[in-house]
């Protein structure tokens, strides 16, 4: 069936094509390039983290993450089951179990006072996904690392843009990543990076994205050849995606705020509906602001969740579920996941919708969508 509103599509921003021929007249078009080491500059400073390295997707970002903190088979990271398969595979693959922990059922983030609890004498780190790009309980989580030796991660790929105590997300953690997949914000197709906030870990990181050698010291001279030196892989992101991607970055603030307004209109336009019908709109803490990553509404039950997409359906507009609890996977269950282990999540997975939210959706369009939402009772 083809849709009359999608609930994705993909945004190009003025510029695209202009860096697209830059590119194809220019000597590189492999990785770190001029597009590169603009978006990398560009990211430094909206997050302040020390450095942020271009991967080819936010998946990359975790791995390097997870060489970066040294974890070896047999290390433990908990991670919440809501969240996507990257946030638990990039540490499997290395032999790290995740530990999986439930959300809180206000902002479907990872919860603090469960994770305490899951913390052994394996534990390395805990990853916090903020969820529609609204925060975790930062303080909550850096207090716990603080008292128990760990690092944080913050999973990221929601929230670029996004604050908490007016302080970016991705600047909390040791690491933090972030996604530029299509249905992202700002996004090149498929791309992510890898913020650096721990001086320590600047030169493996280094190391890291350059396949485990020290090439990129030898690039500003400081050494007359190179040499694989530790754990690494190939996690350099090319210079066409690197230019579709500048093009966005420069375009940040007319896509932001043309995504809040859309946000907003959903958030006010449904209020009264949602409180009628009996469904829960997204919370959003005081001291945090979003960036409109994503709009979601919680219905009361799977099977009334599963009714009322097929319902927006019959009016050609694609509404979506999203993450499916990771502990209840089949390669969840093989890492000890059971059922009832996370209520909350098992419970959201079945109840959350998603309305389509994207830039360039038309003010007509999302009349569209609203209008169809109102019908349903």
């Amino acid at each position: 069936m083809k849709y009359a509103i999608p609930f994705n599509r993909p945004y190009c921003s003025p510029g695209t094509q202009e860096n697209f021929l830059q590119v194809l007249s220019s000597d590189q078009i492999a990785g770190n390039g001029h597009f590169g080491r603009g978006c990398a500059e560009v990211l430094q400073a909206v997050t302040g983290s020390q450095r942020a390295y271009l991967t080819p997707s936010c998946t990359a970002a975790l791995e390097m993450s997870a060489l970066l903190l040294d974890l070896q088979p047999g290390d433990e990271v908990i991670v919440p089951s809501f969240t996507f398969v990257s946030t638990a595979c990039a540490y499997a693959i290395f032999g790290v179990r995740p530990i999986f922990v439930d959300v809180t059922p206000e902002t479907l983030n990872i919860d603090p006072t469960l994770v305490e609890a899951a913390i052994t004498e394996r534990t390395k780190a805990i990853v916090a996904v903020h969820y529609a790009g609204v925060a975790c309980d930062l303080d909550a989580l850096l207090d716990i690392c603080n008292r128990r030796g760990l690092r944080l991660v913050e999973d990221n790929a929601h929230g670029l843009f996004g604050t908490c105590q007016r302080r970016p997300l991705g600047s909390f953690g040791s690491l933090a990543t972030l996604s530029f997949h299509e249905t992202k914000n700002i996004s090149c197709g498929e791309g992510g990076a890898l913020l650096v906030n721990d001086g320590d870990l600047l030169e493996r990181a280094d190391m890291a994205q350059e396949k485990g050698t020290n090439r990129s010291r030898f690039f500003r001279g400081m050494i007359d050849r190179y040499t694989w030196v530790d754990r690494g892989s190939s996690y350099l992101l090319g210079e066409f995606p690197a230019a579709a991607l500048r093009a966005n970055l420069d375009n940040r603030e007319h896509i932001q705020r043309h995504r809040s307004e859309i946000w907003q209109r959903y958030h006010t336009e449904l209020e009264g509906w949602a409180a009628t019908v009996g469904i829960r709109r997204p919370v959003i803490a005081d001291a945090c602001s979003h960036p409109s990553h994503l709009y979601y509404l919680l219905l009361p039950d799977s099977c009334q969740r599963q009714a009322f997409i097929a319902f927006l359906k019959s009016y050609r507009i694609n509404a979506v579920f999203h993450y499916q609890p990771l502990h209840l996977s089949p390669m969840g269950k093989k890492l000890g996941g059971r059922d009832g282990q996370c209520p909350v999540t098992e419970r959201i997975a079945d109840q959350l919708v998603r309305l389509p939210l994207y830039t360039n959706l038309s003010r007509q369009e999302q009349d569209q969508v609203i209008e169809a939402v109102l019908k349903w009772s």
